[in-house]
């Protein structure tokens, strides 16, 4: 009896396939049943092979031995998946497997992820495609029963082999260019890079910017504030008051605009992201995790995706899953709530995988019984699902225009018509524990009820007053505003039919974000992500090309028309080996001065005892800046380890101000007890430096050599 041998992403998907399809028996690495074997991949199971494998040239940086541009492509298994590669090797090859279907998931990496192990495992079994968005066990079936020719989905492996190899050659090549130059490890990525650049292009921003004083006249009129525009001067400001309550305001139009605000989508990845650093202050890589477990959990749907709808086949579920959701989340008790699920169904607005919304097995479970965060992230997911199929905002918008002594003055206002979605936003963010981060828009900043004005209506000597403000700088980026801004970058140059738009994907935004800042080029202070100074110079010696999201913009243009058929893969190639080689040929020398711009600016411990020069901390001592003077204090000295003393900083740095530094518990080798004392720098100016020491016992001051 022959078997279909099924090969999903990730061991939880293929569980999932597994059940859909009858298949029961574990096995070390695949499940079995019912004619299938279905196995995983465990991501990228097999990669392009480093630099080194092709050659030992390539083993050291060095200029010299750039550009690498690779004729035959080497690959790789990654080392901690080698059991699982063996496993779906074997299982290809097995006698009774009569073909393999590609369950991997639907999209350009999906694709590349499973070609890559079908090629490197050497099989030639004929090949199948599952494609499909959603995991529910009808769709799983219905997929199954309209599988698609592999050969079908050539042209879109060859854009995703294209975006792999690309990403490795200007990846591996900038990075060791500019590393080699500077004397420093600088990681340069077609994504990495412009993100990198936006975080410099803000901390400059505010670095940059001027704070400017200005004015507003305020009139109260029926217990509402007019204002007048920005008013620079202060005397003017002055006299503009003085001149309106000594004359009359009148009303010279009011217009009334009936507003609605749509309730917002459900999630993506992203803007899950960027929800829950606003709300809970999580990094995006927290919640890209929190979502993760609860996936694997089944709570939550598929987490790596970059669309708001749902498949138009999932209406039913949607309505059951609101309703679970309306019983269950506390927010909604007493809440009057009508769904309209059919705005949320859109199967043309959903490549990968349909948005992120809580799942059925809701049903039987304990939302207490979870982690906190994990409780937070369902929550949030569960809440958005029901603010995206209620009913809109309602709202009627009131702007009356006043003149008094000849200006111009503005009342603004709004009146509730239907609260509808933002009801159940203002009952959810009532059970947060903090307050989250706010978000200007013209709504909030409206006040409520504004009087009923008439045209012509007269005010005599209104009450007014000024108040004085100032311009303020952007904001840092938090990841909040950082993913909104890299989702957006160079959409207005990408091909509307582009899978991936903006920088990085869904999946991998948190990624190189962290990247950034575990490569010290951005760190985080609270919620904020300011660049450091090696990220700031990085930004500055990189040409234009590599910091634009241009670059990413033309790509997927490219590899969308390649992945259609429509372009050859090869000519995109040859495109990126000539940029490579024209970048490297552009730097091949720097000056002494510009090698030095990475170089790390050590903290001076204090000044030299001896020549006045700046003292820093070495690996093992505190050294002289100057190289003629012989001054060094070396952490090792016998006279500290006698005392069990560490030589810290803080003790070299008061020994060097005041020639003396206070220690605690000071062991002394002659009586064999511990004392507070005092170590003195008794330096004779020889080669080694002399300390003494002064303890306080019984009033009275003993010198110890």
């Amino acid at each position: 009896m022959s078997e279909i041998l099924i090969v999903a992403e990730k061991p939880s998907v293929a569980a999932t396939i597994a059940a859909a399809l009858g298949a029961k028996e574990k096995k070390e690495g695949y499940i079995a049943g019912n004619g299938y074997l279905v196995s995983w991949c465990v991501g990228h199971l097999v990669q392009l092979a480093e630099a080194a494998a092709y050659g030992e040239q390539y083993k050291k940086w060095s200029y010299d031995s750039l550009p690498i541009l690779p004729q035959k492509w080497q690959y790789t298994v990654a080392a901690d998946k080698g059991k699982q590669f063996k496993i779906l090797k074997d299982l290809m090859h097995r006698a009774d497997v009569s073909e393999v279907v590609n369950a991997c998931d639907a999209g350009r990496e999906g694709e590349l992820i499973f070609r890559f192990v079908y090629d490197v495992a050497g099989c030639k079994k004929p090949m199948r495609r599952l494609w499909i968005s959603s995991m529910e066990e009808s769709a799983i079936k219905a997929g199954f029963a309209s599988l698609k020719g592999g050969k079908e989905y050539d042209p879109l492996y060859s854009s995703a082999l294209c975006r792999a190899k690309a990403d490795w050659i200007i990846g591996i090549n900038m990075t060791r260019l500019f590393s080699c130059l500077y004397g420093k490890t600088l990681n340069v990525g077609r994504v990495q890079t412009p993100t990198l650049k936006m975080l410099v292009d803000r901390d400059a921003a505010i670095t940059t910017f001027k704070k400017e004083k200005y004015y507003h006249v305020r009139l109260s009129l029926s217990g509402v504030e007019a204002a007048s525009a920005k008013i620079h001067a202060a005397d003017e400001a002055g006299n503009l008051k003085a001149a309106c309550e000594a004359a009359q305001a009148v009303c010279t139009s009011v217009t009334r605009e009936k507003k609605t605000v749509a309730p917002p989508k459900l999630f993506d990845l992203t803007s899950l992201q960027r929800e829950a650093n606003r709300i809970y202050g999580y990094t995006a890589k927290q919640t890209l995790d929190l979502a993760q477990a609860l996936y694997e959990k089944k709570l939550l749907t598929y987490p790596r995706t970059d669309s708001s709808y749902l498949t138009d086949d999932m209406g039913g579920t949607a309505a059951q899953i609101a309703a679970l959701l309306a019983g269950k989340l506390p927010f909604m008790q007493g809440a009057d709530f009508t769904p309209e699920i059919s705005r949320l169904l859109d199967s043309k607005k959903v490549s990968d995988h349909h948005a992120i919304i809580p799942t059925m097995e809701l049903t039987k479970t304990d939302l207490a019984a979870l982690p906190e965060s994990e409780r937070n992230i369902l929550t949030l997911a569960g809440a958005r699902l029901l603010m995206a199929c209620a009913e809109p905002h309602i709202f009627e918008a009131v702007t009356a225009f006043f003149s008094c002594a000849g200006q111009e003055f503005t009342a603004k206002g709004k009146t509730m018509l239907a609260e509808g979605w933002k009801g159940l936003e203002r009952r959810f963010m009532a059970t947060l524990k903090k307050k989250a981060d706010t978000e200007d828009d013209e709504e909030n900043a409206l006040s409520l009820d504004v009087p009923p004005f008439a045209e012509g209506q007269t005010f005599d000597n209104p009450q007014a007053a000024v108040t004085e403000h100032f311009t303020t700088p952007p904001k840092p980026h938090n990841e909040a505003s950082l993913l909104s801004a890299m989702e957006r970058a160079g959409n207005e140059e990408t091909d509307p039919d582009a899978e991936r738009r903006g920088l990085g994907t869904p999946a991998t935004r948190a990624a190189i974000i962290e990247k950034l800042v575990k490569g010290g080029f951005v760190e985080r202070k609270g919620k904020q992500l300011i660049p450091t100074k090696s990220g700031i110079e990085l930004v500055c010696v990189l040409p234009e090309v590599l910091t634009s999201p241009q670059l990413t913009a033309d790509w997927e243009n490219n590899l969308t028309q390649i992945a259609k058929g429509n372009a050859d893969p090869d000519s995109f190639m040859t495109g990126i080996e000539t940029m490579t080689r024209e970048l490297v040929s552009t730097y091949p020398f720097l000056s002494d001065k510009e090698k030095e711009r990475f170089k790390e600016e050590k903290p001076v411990i204090g000044k030299c005892p001896r020549c006045g020069a700046n003292i820093y901390e070495g690996r093992k001592n505190y050294y002289c800046a100057n190289r003629d003077c012989a001054f060094t204090m070396w952490k090792n000295d016998r006279f500290f380890e006698e005392r069990k003393v560490t030589f810290s900083p803080k003790i070299a740095a008061a020994l060097l101000k005041d020639g003396k530094a206070k220690v605690k518990k000071l062991y002394s080798p002659k009586t064999g007890k511990t004392y507070d004392g005092t170590i003195l720098l008794a330096d004779t100016g020889g080669k080694y430096v002399n300390y003494r020491i002064a303890i306080q016992r019984d009033r009275e001051v003993t010198q110890q050599a």
